[in-house]
Parts: structure tokens; C-alpha cells; sequence
């Protein structure tokens, strides 16, 4: 009966001093930052349209359907985890089309406003890979592709004011 006693006695002791390191954890049930969560699936599908992009950017020269990759993914997934390459690849896809450089026709590229569609100027897709470019800079200036994007960006003319529409 001692034994049974001092056994409890000892097995309580113990939970009372245990006990406050347990809640000395209690930031982890919150678990990570929001911000920083990543779909999986959503990244698996955005991985595998970086790898289509980049197959159509460098083998094949087809920098429409590159671009149109790129900007499902910037559109659909902005915390993806290779957004500096995509913001590159679309910036310079933008340049070269812009240049009508590859085996694609720039006016292949069509945008809708209002219903109706039309085709983009080389001015505008020199504006359009002037912002891909400058985002990547801005966003990321300690990113490996940082170094690539400001290359590219001071090879471009100045940046003509924007007009006021009526």
C-alpha cells in the first residue's frame, strides 16, 4: 500500500513539473504563415506549365505560347515557388515578341476588351516585358535572376509617359 502511495505521489510530481514545458510550445498550434502556404496541386500544375513554357521558349522559339503559359501561372498562382524564373522568361518572351523575333507571329498573341479581340503593338509588348521585368527587380532584387532582368531592362529604350486618357 506505501509503494502504491509514493508511486502516485511520484507519478503526479512528475506531471506537475512536465506540465509547463508541454505549453512553453504554444505557437505551434497556429501552425504557418498563410502567405507562405503553397496548394500542392496548384504548384504541381504550375510546375508542369513552367516546364511546357520553357520547352516552347527555348527549343522551339514559339514565344506566344510561351507567354501564354507564363501568364497562367502569374495570374493563377502568384506565390508560386518559381515565380522569378516565370516573371524573367515572361519578360523576355514580351521583349523578343515585341522584336518579332521567333517562329511565331506577335500578332498570333490576342487579348479580349469588351468582347472583342485584337492584337497587341510592338510598343505595347515592350511596355507589357518592361513590367514583367520590373516586378522581377523590384520584387525579388536578391533573386538569381535578378542580375538577367536588369540587363534586360537597361538594353531598353526609356519608358515613354503615359497618356492621360479623356
Amino acid at each position: 500500500m506505501r509503494t502504491k502511495f509514493v508511486f502516485i505521489i511520484v507519478l503526479l510530481l512528475a506531471c506537475f513539473v512536465a506540465g509547463p514545458a508541454v505549453y512553453a510550445q504554444g505557437g505551434v498550434r497556429s501552425g504557418p504563415d498563410p502567405s507562405t502556404m503553397r496548394d500542392p496541386d496548384l504548384e504541381k500544375d504550375s510546375l508542369h506549365n513552367l516546364e511546357v513554357a520553357r520547352n516552347y521558349f527555348k527549343l522551339k522559339k514559339a514565344y506566344v505560347a510561351s507567354l501564354m503559359r507564363l501568364e497562367e501561372i502569374i495570374a493563377g498562382n502568384p506565390n508560386f515557388s518559381k515565380i522569378e524564373e516565370v516573371l524573367l522568361m515572361a519578360g523576355q518572351s514580351s521583349l523578343w515578341l515585341a522584336d518579332s523575333k521567333g517562329k511565331q507571329s506577335p500578332s498570333q498573341y490576342v487579348t479580349y476588351e469588351g468582347g472583342q479581340k485584337h492584337t497587341l503593338t510592338p510598343e505595347q509588348f515592350r511596355e507589357m516585358g518592361r513590367d514583367f521585368l520590373t516586378r522581377l527587380v523590384t520584387d525579388y532584387p536578391n533573386g538569381p535572376f535578378t542580375k538577367e532582368a536588369q540587363d534586360e531592362l537597361s538594353a531598353l529604350p526609356p519608358a515613354k509617359p503615359k497618356e492621360a486618357k479623356p
